[in-house]
């Protein structure tokens, strides 16, 4: 009885965070239908506000691929999390250019998490309470649980330079 009952919660655990996420709400502040809390990249970069940009930002940008070839060993167990806004102007344009890079370094979903925002920088039930989220998006860096550098809004260089600087010191 007792394995039935924790296999009735876990999978109700289940059911109640699958329907976080990729969730679509009214964003007051921004009078607009966003992207909030976990997303999958499939389901921002196919949202209709946020898609129109997605594919051309995305396919007219090119990686410089002699950064390229010295970041790929220096992400080798390194997590990113980004916190990105579907309403926001910066995160339309360096989003994509991002997920060109994450494409040609082979970093796969699993090695990254996607977190949406609304208009006051904010996502439901204190999911990035402690982030210090001030500007999105932000791209943060991790090796081993921790933090180890972060990429706020828009890069000094590019953003792969920037990784690049940024991890090299790591």
């Amino acid at each position: 009885m007792n394995k039935l009952l924790t296999l009735l919660v876990l999978f109700l655990g289940f059911q109640a965070s699958a329907q976080e996420l990729n969730k679509k709400k009214q964003d007051t502040y921004r009078n607009k239908e966003i992207m909030i809390n976990n997303c999958t990249r499939e389901s921002v970069c196919n949202f209709p506000e946020f898609k129109t940009i997605y594919d051309t930002m995305y396919e007219s940008y090119a990686p410089d691929a002699e950064t390229i070839t010295a970041l790929k060993p220096l992400m080798d167990g390194v997590k990113v999390t980004i916190v990105m806004g579907t309403w926001c102007g910066d995160s339309k344009l360096q989003v994509p250019h991002f997920y060109k890079i994450t494409d040609q370094l082979g970093i796969t979903e699993q090695d990254m998490t996607l977190i949406c925002v609304d208009g006051e920088k904010k996502a439901e039930n204190g999911l990035i309470d402690n982030m210090n989220i001030e500007r999105v998006p932000t791209f943060i860096f991790y090796k081993e649980g921790k933090e180890i550098g972060r990429i706020v809004e828009s890069p000094k260089d590019t953003l792969e330079k920037d990784a690049l600087e940024l991890l090299s010191k790591k």
